[in-house]
């Protein structure tokens, strides 16, 4: 490492530890290049504060080298400068700052004026003398020392993926087998009963929701209520202080080796579109107070004011350099300290947006990424959308990345719980959505297929309500999507009809049936398996209670959709043709055995004959077959083709389906019917009945 080299590394943002002739060496660099003085405060254990100058560079970076501050030191800044919010500077020493490099956290924000800057009539703010210091949280000092002890990565293809998103919190809350003291804690996800039900269940990958420190909204406070989720960030790099009983950063590494050792990957929700700060009336508590107008976007020509694409006050802003800079170390960091496997990045279009807000796929920060040979192989999932102008982009994202798939979601509850949606569009979600991503050369794993996530209706409830029922968030049941192409199938909400029971759990497992088999990478959310509901609330946000806490307690219904579906996400296991790694042709496939072993994959009228122009555009016609043929060439001898049969009825009525014949020595297996309540021996029958709103699966090997 050359001189330069070193003073960058000794420089970097944040706060770094080095041993110098026997003596540990704290430094501490932040940037501000506008401040006038900047000063770092350290806390005693009696939470006395002394003020320490720091230095600044010719590049706007303030340090501090010190050798009284080992791991464990909480600390903050403080900054003085220009106090202008109408020319988007906010400089006030009266607040003390968290670090935004900041490894761990430690405390509660308080909703005191202090927080705030006084707001004349005229809405230009006047600064606030009060001291912030005992209402804020402090940052720590962390060593990052670890005995990952050879973690080895999983490295599940993306084509053998499955995810499963979860809440750290919810997941364990009520689990009868997890030690109280860990319940809802990281180190209760790898406790042995839950690591053995996320393996016998066939998941790959967990999709934990939020994991770096986040605050309440002000909003919520006021109603009792708090940041569930976990979308209001205030900390990047800090594991949330709640989900650990002692050291969220020792803790949150324990989680991750544990679940590696159970061969599950580990992908974090981040959000790093939008800070806890909010807009021009929120909070001063980071980045606002040392460099407002590098973070953030803020409106042309009114300064004062934020841009708004996240929906949550303010945006950040990846265009300037420093923060992309930011950015990128923030996920090197959970991916080279933490161990993280990849990231699902909320409101994803945002971090795209170039320097006149425009989403632009070859982007800065896109280019960089690609070019990371750390990042670049990471999982990266985009919730390829934001609010702002042109935010939904699905389909436009650049390789390596992923995308949450909404036309998927969207077509497949249309076809199930309305029928509305035409078959030819059914059919296009199901075998990868090739039209979204095979013209940019991308596969079927760029798209990740969800039928539900954290937002929105849980499965359960997407089959038990027609509307939303969110009276408990205190908006008067004005928050949350009115657009849920749900069903409650004859009453809304708890019934004991059996009729109504017996159909609300034949979708569920259509539901899941098809998520198992499309193309694509699946993606569960925690609870669906077994029918978890949330009483029709579709913006469980603020519901830290049993609303969004999984009952682990089941009954026998419930217990037998987790068996079902450990069983079809065991066929897509087994069978290669559910988990193609390019897409789906339709094309002769060479042979000469039967029909079905002729293309990769047949589209089945009811009737028996392909599909044509006219019926993929039939408003009537709510059903179809899918054929898919498989080759498997051992080392050793000819090759072998195995068929794999889907039919899908989201019709009102029972149809009878014309199957493909058999060779003669070779016969049908049912693998499942969501209609049927018993096993079926193999059959040789060239006709089906598949009831009404009902999916079967077969196999069939042809030679």
């Amino acid at each position: 490492m050359n001189d330069a080299d070193g003073m960058a590394k000794r420089h970097a943002p944040g706060v770094r530890l080095d041993r110098e002739d026997g003596d540990t060496v704290t430094r501490f660099s932040v940037a501000a290049p506008d401040a006038s003085a900047l000063w770092l405060c350290l806390f005693d254990d009696h939470n006395c504060e002394s003020r320490h100058a720091m230095q600044r560079d010719a590049s706007g970076q303030w340090t501090l080298a010190r050798t009284d501050c080992p791991a464990g030191t909480r600390y903050g800044f403080r900054a003085d400068g220009r106090f202008a919010p109408q020319a988007g500077h906010w400089f006030n020493p009266s607040k003390l700052l968290l670090d935004p490099y900041a490894r761990r956290i430690e405390g509660h924000l308080s909703w005191h004026q202090a927080v705030f800057e006084s707001q004349a009539e005229a809405t230009i703010p006047v600064p606030c003398s009060i001291d912030s210091a005992p209402f804020v949280p402090r940052s720590i000092v962390v060593d990052e020392h670890f005995d990952w002890q050879h973690d080895q990565a999983p490295r599940i293809p993306w084509s053998d993926t499955v995810l499963y998103e979860l809440h750290v919190k919810g997941f364990t809350q009520l689990h009868p087998e997890v030690p109280d003291n860990l319940r809802g804690k990281y180190l209760g996800l790898i406790q042995p009963a839950v690591l053995e039900y996320l393996q016998s269940l066939g998941i790959t990958s967990v999709q934990l929701l939020p994991t770096a420190a986040f605050l309440s909204e002000h909003h919520l406070t006021q109603k009792g209520l708090v940041n569930y989720w976990g979308y209001n960030p205030i900390a990047m790099f800090a594991p949330h202080p709640a989900y650990a009983v002692d050291d969220p950063v020792q803790e949150f590494k324990r989680m991750v080796h544990g679940l590696h050792k159970a061969n599950i990957e580990v992908i974090i929700d981040i959000v790093l579109n939008h800070t806890a700060e909010a807009d021009h009336s929120g909070p001063v508590l980071c980045m606002r107070g040392l460099d407002n107008s590098a973070w953030y976007r803020l409106v042309p020509g009114k300064p004062f004011y934020y841009e708004n694409f996240s929906g949550c006050g303010n945006s950040v802003n990846t265009a300037h350099p420093r923060t992309l800079e930011f950015t990128l170390a923030c996920m090197r960091y959970w991916i080279d300290q933490m161990h993280v496997d990849g990231f699902r990045f909320d409101l994803a279009a945002s971090l795209g947006r170039d320097s006149t807000n425009q989403f632009n796929p070859q982007g800065e920060f896109f280019r960089r990424v690609a070019a990371d040979p750390v990042l670049s192989q990471a999982k990266l999932i985009a919730e390829p959308w934001d609010v702002g102008h042109h935010g939904y982009q699905l389909g436009h994202f650049p390789e390596p990345w992923r995308e949450c798939n909404g036309d998927y979601r969207d077509e497949v509850r249309g076809f199930w719980n309305h029928r509305s949606v035409n078959v030819g569009a059914f059919a296009e979600r199901i075998a990868g959505s090739s039209d979204l991503y095979k013209s940019s050369g991308r596969a079927p794993t760029a798209s990740v297929n969800f039928v539900t996530c954290h937002d929105g209706f849980s499965l359960r409830d997407l089959v038990s309500y027609d509307n939303k029922h969110n009276q408990a968030n205190g908006e008067d049941n004005q928050d949350g999507n009115n657009f849920n192409l749900s069903a409650n199938h004859g009453a809304e909400g708890p019934t004991e009809d059996p009729e109504i029971l017996a159909l609300r759990d034949r979708q569920q497992r259509n539901f899941l049936a098809t998520l198992a088999l499309s193309q694509g990478v699946p993606h569960l959310l925690a609870g669906d398996e077994f029918g978890h509901s949330q009483q029709g609330n579709n913006n469980a946000y603020c519901q830290d209670n049993e609303t969004s806490w999984l009952n682990w307690d089941r009954d026998p219904a419930q217990s037998a959709l987790v068996e079902f579906v450990r069983s079809v996400l065991q066929i897509r296991k087994n069978c290669r043709g559910f988990r193609r790694r390019h897409f789906l042709t339709g094309e002769q496939a060479g042979g000469q055995a039967a029909v079905s072993a002729i293309k990769d994959v047949t589209w089945l009228h009811p009737s028996g004959r392909e599909m044509n122009v006219s019926d993929w555009h039939d408003p009537h016609l709510h059903c179809l077959g899918m054929l898919l043929t498989e080759h498997e060439q051992p080392e050793a001898g000819r090759e072998r083709r195995f068929a794999h049969l889907v039919l899908f009825n989201s019709g009102l009525e029972a149809v009878e389906f014309a199957v493909p014949e058999c060779p003669a020595d070779s016969a049908w297996t049912r693998l499942f019917d969501t209609a049927a309540k018993r096993p079926e021996l193999p059959f040789r029958s060239q006709s089906y009945r598949l009831g009404a709103r009902a999916c079967a699966a077969f196999s069939e090997p042809l030679n």
